[in-house]
């Protein structure tokens, strides 16, 4: 540490030039100076150099000794910190070392591990070439010895020089076992540290994939998950086919390596297609499960995956098979079969159904659309080299089994409130009772853009608004984020005056602009959600003949044209009975526009037809047969 103390000061003095050209970012870079200084400075680096060729192989063994220290050093820093030095050494990686294309998430790990196994192996090498060098010098020693017995004194010179390269070969080799046996224990260590990488990534896909249900951004591409899995695996088959070549006894690295195998094999399913969240009973529905171990796990008798609907509580108790059944489910077994084409290994249930389900006593007010299942995915896999199969089970999302088309939009609630505010790695199924609106509005937002296909997000009015209605306070102007939302609130309690909840009025209106007004959302015509009082403000100074588009805040999955009429006693603000659905579906949004001849301008001063007119049909093309043709139109009605 004292060279580098010394070293810090006087590149302080240095122009950025000059410190740049003393530590090149492509070689090695002054992060990995500073960082590793202590352990540095006390290595012999005098030792090697260009005009000592003899040296390479320990120079690849101190590069890659020197990658693992930087890699141990960077696992104890921040995010930030930790991502540049890990950058560091994957470009310090010795080339001939690394044969396996790496995943994305973690190349770096990978690498270095992968160069630690091909060292153990070339360690292995090198032993098996000096014991064979060994063994002919003994015989030659032993020839030798036997002709001095016999009288020849001519070969004891040649007898000691053998004897003196005998001794060398055997301090050599017990050198190697040593270095073979520390190698290994270093190689099993990096295995850990990079199957914890890959399981902390792998936990964070299904996370991901479990909030896509709300409309949260989710890559679904498994390809580089499955790739590190495989590397692994290979790592794993290769360190416990080494393992056994090695003379001296390593009992940890042994049992680690039988951790680590289960683990990856406790992990190796995954629900790549989720089945449908809402479940309806006699209805079917599809799933698909992937192997993430690929082939490897294929030849051979075939892997029949089977599933079954456990409830929260068996889910709590994962491990035995469930003794209970919940649920009659058909078409519940699949093979797990391997496509080239893609490079996938999965078990697909295309015709699933749930026949029946046996419910649990429900507490208090819980409904049957709160009660959460999920469907268990369980197989057998026998492994080379392991006496007994791998028993693995993978559980899907949480799902609510529903036997009417009424329960939907409860049972919607359900599965949203479990997706948006679930915490990793939580007892399955639990969820807080609370959140703040920063986290609702958020996840409205994320719900209404992705059903509706839109890039159009509610903007502050909107968000305002919503927060006014879940909390009637329809007159407060200040800053709901942090604020909590009760379950009640969102879903249990209706809205003051009305016979709805919140969500399924928002669900309602999600549907409607789903269904019928996604372009005009898109081209930025419907101001949405609105307050009363607010759009009063709006329109108070606008001519007669000003409209906008609201949803409709009394009826569920309604939208209302609020426009300025001329009155008696000056302008007032009017509001289009609502269109629903089967409206929508008679005549669209825009021809019911186009016939009213009260609005004129969509605010703030926009010709109805300029905004419209695209989406206006007009009338209806001559029928055959000789009937004329017949049109609807809208008419307000003072």
């Amino acid at each position: 540490m004292d060279q580098w103390t010394k070293i810090a000061h006087i590149l302080q003095m240095l122009p950025p030039d000059s410190v740049q050209s003393l530590y090149p970012p492509n070689t090695f870079p002054i992060e990995a100076r500073y960082y590793a200084a202590e352990w540095i400075d006390n290595q012999r680096w005098e030792d090697y150099s260009l005009d000592r060729p003899e040296m390479e192989n320990n120079a690849r063994e101190l590069l890659n000794i020197t990658r693992m220290e930087l890699q141990k050093i960077a696992n104890q820093l921040n995010v930030v910190e930790k991502m540049k030095l890990l950058h560091v050494t994957n470009n310090m990686a010795d080339p001939s070392n690394v044969s396996i294309q790496t995943p994305e998430y973690n190349s770096t790990g990978t690498s270095f591990l992968e160069a630690k196994v091909h060292e153990l192996m070339s360690l292995r090498q090198a032993t098996h070439s000096q014991q064979e060098e060994l063994n002919w010098e003994k015989q030659n020693l032993d020839t030798l010895e036997k002709q001095i017995r016999q009288g020849d004194q001519s070969k004891v010179k040649t007898a000691n020089i053998c004897k003196q390269h005998t001794m060398k070969l055997e301090f050599e080799i017990d050198q190697l076992i040593t270095r073979r046996a520390r190698c290994m224990e270093e190689c099993v260590n990096s295995l850990q540290t990079c199957q914890m990488d890959y399981l902390r990534n792998l936990e964070e896909w299904k996370f991901a994939q479990h909030k896509s249900f709300v409309g949260f951004p989710f890559n679904d591409n498994l390809l580089p998950l499955q790739t590190w899995s495989e590397q692994l695996l290979w790592v794993i088959e290769t360190l416990r086919g080494e393992l056994t070549l090695i003379a001296t006894p390593l009992p940890t690295c042994q049992l680690q390596l039988e951790k680590l195998l289960q683990s990856l094999f406790d992990n190796s399913l995954i629900v790549e297609k989720q089945p449908p969240q809402v479940i309806k009973t006699q209805s079917k529905f599809s799933t698909a499960v992937r192997c993430l171990l690929g082939e490897k796990v294929v030849p051979g008798k075939p892997v029949v995956i089977k599933a079954q609907v456990i409830n929260e509580l068996q889910a709590k108790n994962l491990g035995n098979m469930p003794s209970e059944i919940v649920a009659e489910l058909i078409n519940n077994q699949s093979i797990l079969e391997k496509n080239p084409g893609n490079k996938t290994t999965c078990a697909t249930f295309r015709n699933m159904s749930v026949k029946k389900i046996k419910r649990a006593d429900r507490k208090g007010s819980e409904s049957v659309t709160e009660e959460k299942f999920a469907i268990l995915f369980s197989t057998e896999i026998l492994y080379n080299g392991c006496s007994t199969p791998y028993m693995i089970q993978m559980i899907s999302l949480p799902v609510v089994i529903t036997v009417h088309g009424s329960q939907d939009s409860n049972a919607l609630a359900t599965i949203l409130w479990d997706c948006a505010f679930a915490r990793p790695e939580r007892v399955p199924f639990a969820v807080p009772d609370y959140v703040s609106w920063r986290e609702m509005c958020k996840t409205l937002n994320y719900k209404f853009i992705s059903e509706v296909n839109t890039s159009h997000n509610l903007d502050k009015f909107n968000q305002h608004f919503l927060a006014q209605k879940i909390f009637d306070k329809p007159e407060f102007n200040g800053d709901f984020g942090e604020m909590m939302v009760s379950w009640a609130q969102f879903n249990k309690e209706v809205l003051p005056g009305r016979a709805f909840t919140f969500w399924q009025w928002f669900e309602g209106v999600t549907e409607l602009s789903k269904r019928h007004l996604s372009p005009y959302w898109n081209d930025g015509l419907i101001f949405g959600f609105i307050g009363k009082h607010h759009l009063h403000m709006i329109l108070n100074d606008s001519p007669t003949g000003t409209f906008l588009l609201r949803f409709s805040d009394s009826e569920i999955g309604g939208i209302t044209i609020a426009y300025v009429s001329a009155g008696v006693g000056g302008q007032k603000i009017q509001n289009i009975q609502p269109f629903c659905k089967k409206d929508l579906e008679i005549r669209n949004l825009a021809d019911r526009i186009g016939d009213i001849a009260e609005i004129s301008y969509l605010y703030p001063n926009i010709s109805k037809f300029e905004a419209f007119g695209k989406y206006i049909t007009g009338l209806p093309l001559r029928p055959p047969d000789g009937y004329l043709p017949a049109t609807l139109q809208t008419k307000v009605v003072a």
